[in-house]
């Protein structure tokens, strides 16, 4: 795939992916969003650092839309190394 930046993620959006950030950590999920300054919504989320994601039954899905919000996470594009699908 190539392109624009913008026009990868646009292209990305609904497909599995892997992030990679300035720290070290890396997180995968679903890409939900980004906007213009590569922040990205990623849902849901499970990081490299022992997360629980999905299987954690302790967690309440939200009323309205049936994920509980511990599901998403939100990445700055100031901390983005790396995208893969």
């Amino acid at each position: 795939m190539s392109g624009r930046p913008l026009d990868v993620l646009e292209a990305s959006v609904g497909e599995r992916v892997t992030v990679r950030l300035k720290g070290g950590e890396t997180h995968e999920g679903e890409l939900a969003g980004y906007d213009q300054h590569m922040n990205l919504v990623l849902d849901p989320a499970d990081d490299d650092e022992g997360g629980k994601g999905r299987e954690d039954s302790s967690l309440e899905p939200a009323a309205a839309g049936g994920e509980s919000v511990e599901d998403t996470i939100i990445i700055r594009g100031d901390n983005l190394v790396s995208i893969t699908l």
